[in-house]
């Protein structure tokens, strides 16, 4: 207990002080995070906005693999980046391997699946609400599920920030494309581990107290949006 007692003082300290190694690797997962789910989040929201709108040959196909790569170990995912882009790989001549940018891949088509499910989930509820109001005006499939990304916009900026926390506190994957390469590609989580397998306790726990406190203000905006989403109830004749 006291060497655990000493360990949270000193990590208290760490932030408290802001130690520039802790300031930078939480920098560098706030940025990696955030690009990875603009990127991941514009894709994905467009897809399972399709994919609840439109209906083609291999539709039902489609929803399936998605739904099967929302369970797939992150590990996984980043096995599969590695191979693409080591240099015997297809995307190798990129050379990106171990760098931030093959960190913001991996994140990206990790919370593709995940977006895409929810956003799916999300036009639909609207769809049997309003789809009526939508067909009647002869408004396309493509056009339909815009404009229900745009009535719910509410619900898309929760699964938006469901998918950043998703990112942020991911390990695997980044760890095996990224390297863990200190003051390069070295995140709080993978800092998180390393630093605990070594020993370095105080560092460890002041970068978990930053993950945590990223969290509880990532739950706590997902907790306004839904508030003021449920004030902010839209009528039945908005859809006209």
């Amino acid at each position: 207990m006291p060497a655990f007692s000493e360990s949270l003082a000193t990590a208290a300290a760490l932030i408290v002080d802001a130690e520039p190694r802790l300031v930078q690797t939480v920098a560098l997962s706030l940025q990696v995070s955030g690009t990875a789910t603009l990127i991941g989040a514009s894709i994905a929201l467009v897809l399972g906005a399709l994919l609840a709108v439109a209906r083609f040959p291999g539709h039902q196909v489609l929803v399936g693999v998605l739904n099967t790569l929302l369970a797939m170990p992150s590990v996984v995912l980043g096995l599969v980046v590695y191979l693409l882009l080591s240099r015997a790989g297809p995307l190798g001549h990129w050379g990106i391997l171990f760098t931030p940018a093959a960190m913001v891949i991996a994140q990206s088509l990790l919370v593709v699946p995940l977006v895409a499910a929810l956003a799916r989930r999300l036009v639909l509820s609207a769809l049997a609400e309003g789809g009526d109001q939508l067909r009647s005006l002869g408004a396309g499939p493509a056009a339909s599920a815009l404009l229900l990304l745009v009535h719910e916009r509410y619900g898309v900026l929760t699964v938006v920030l469901t998918a950043f926390g998703r990112a942020i506190a991911e390990v695997g994957a980044v760890m095996i494309v990224g390297g863990n390469i200190d003051g390069v590609t070295r995140v709080m989580t993978t800092t998180i581990a390393l630093e605990t397998s070594k020993g370095d306790l105080p560092l460890a726990l002041a970068l978990g107290l930053v993950l945590l406190a990223v969290v509880a203000a990532l739950n706590a905006l997902i907790g306004i949006v839904q508030l003021r989403q449920q004030r902010q109830g839209a009528p039945a004749e908005a859809w006209a």
